[in-house]
């Protein structure tokens, strides 16, 4: 009997999944193995809402395996010993597993492959399930990845997507391997109040419903922060329950201008995820340093726990910070903004932002958390790295009546229209009757701190 193990990680779907297509092609026997990474947690990326999402997402699994005759094979522990040892308990010939782009991802491909070698087996990467278009398919003259995104944009768009694959119909598990219990979310604390469900069930029924409906007017109010016109699908291509490939194929069977931006998005991601793939140390370290001198915990301290906590004085930036903590998610437009009041009006470290997002954030993907602050950061990719996005006019712009102020700061709820957006604006004895702090920053004096930085270049306000 011919086995082989699939190794699941951040694909953890049935649908679409070419390493388990793979794998029940090539044996007789497949085991579907997921290990609980140690090295993961002593990192410190273990936060509680993605290991509470995650669990939603390995219970799903399971279910969906065991309709198929199957089920899901849960270890702990360090993930090179623990595949070597199911390899061997199972006498495998061969394990599966999809690449990733972080410098972790990349090690631990080495590790394994190296290991199994040793043992005599065989390690098959399959390229292009985590995301659309695999990590270094196209390149630009000269160089081993984009550094720009709408080049990146061009080509891309030219390219073919592989076609998405079906769900197997069967999956036959060698007997009496033990596995671990599967954990459950109630298991984990410290989890978002309003933390969505995970899982591929909860995945594809949301796509379905994207659709359907909202992607159609996704070009017109994906920036309308009150309006919720986002597809909400991130923690889901975060933990792979939902395919970025079939996702693509699936948003361009529809036409007009929503599809078309969404798609946009998608590449977005593609775009960043080759980013990482090409220099993993950009995770840490500024992907174009800029001479900056950033405020850290001891100098800028209490401004930096303002920004966590929600109490800055700017009713959008703090607005977008409750609504992290509370569902472990954040409108893309409102994480443009609290980063860029973070990094350019206080001028803090953009790896303390970066940081704080990871401890919340369900989609908390190194790729794309750390890379988009850097873009804001202008350490990044962005070619207008001096740009800064002023607060009341974003506000004023895309939450135009304050009705997404008024959802998460609720202490300013008696504020009609606009005029939530300014409550320092209010006459003194009007202001005292709301228990809302005063801005901890004046918005010019940020403004000209960031332009000593930066230097006479850095004067652009949005």
């Amino acid at each position: 009997m011919s086995v082989a193990v699939v190794l699941f990680t951040s694909d953890l779907r049935l649908h679409d999944h070419p390493p388990l297509r793979a794998a029940l092609s090539a044996c007789e026997r497949v085991v579907p193995l997921f290990v609980r990474d140690e090295r993961i947690a002593a990192a410190g990326f273990d936060a509680p809402n993605r290991r509470a999402f995650l669990a939603d997402c390995l219970r799903d699994l399971d279910a969906g395996l065991r309709a198929r005759g199957g089920r899901l094979v849960v270890r702990s522990g360090d993930v090179t010993a623990r595949l070597r040892q199911v390899a061997q308990e199972t006498d495998a010939a061969e394990v599966h597993l999809a690449a990733g782009v972080s410098g972790y991802a990349q090690a631990r491909e080495r590790r394994l492959r190296a290991a199994l070698e040793r043992d005599g087996r065989a390690l098959r990467v399959h390229d292009a399930v985590v995301t659309a278009l695999a990590p270094g398919a196209v390149v630009p003259a000269g160089s081993d990845h984009f550094a720009v995104f709408t080049p990146y944009l061009r080509r891309w768009s030219h390219e073919r997507i592989r076609d998405p694959l079906g769900a197997p119909r069967v999956v036959r598990v060698p007997d009496g391997l033990p596995s671990e219990e599967i954990p459950s979310r109630d298991q984990v604390d410290g989890v978002s109040e309003g933390l969505a469900l995970g899982g591929e069930k909860e995945g594809r029924r949301l796509l379905g419903a994207w659709l359907r409906g909202g992607i159609s007017r996704y070009e017109d109010l994906h920036d309308d922060l009150a309006g919720d016109a986002t597809s909400r699908l991130s923690p889901h291509l975060h933990f792979g329950t939902v395919s970025a490939a079939e996702l693509v194929h699936r948003a361009r069977s529809a036409s007009g201008p929503g599809p078309e931006a969404f798609v946009r998005q998608v590449c977005w991601r593609d775009f960043h995820h080759q980013v990482l793939a090409a220099r993993p140390a950009a995770a840490a370290d500024d992907y174009r340093a800029r001479g900056d001198h950033w405020r850290a915990e001891d100098e800028a301290g209490d401004e930096i726990e303002a920004w966590r906590s929600g109490r800055t004085g700017y009713p959008v930036v703090d607005a977008a910070m409750r609504q992290l903590r509370h569902e472990g998610w954040m409108h893309n437009r409102a994480r443009l903004l609290a980063a860029s009041f973070l990094t350019k009006t206080l001028y803090v470290d953009w790896r303390i932002g970066a940081r704080h997002f990871l401890d919340l954030l369900v989609d908390g993907d190194i790729a794309n958390n750390q890379l988009n602050w850097q873009w804001v950061a202008g350490t990044g990719t962005d070619t207008r790295p001096n740009r800064v996005l002023n607060p009341v006019r974003q506000a004023l712009r895309h939450d135009p009546d304050g009705a997404y102020v008024r959802r998460w700061v609720p202490e300013l709820a008696g504020l009609e229209g606009p005029a939530v957006h300014q409550p320092w604006k209010l006459p003194a004895a009007e202001r005292a009757r709301y228990d809302y702090p005063e801005p901890v920053v004046d918005l010019a004096e940020g403004l000209a701190r960031f332009t000593q930085a930066r230097g006479a270049g850095a004067r652009s306000a949005d």
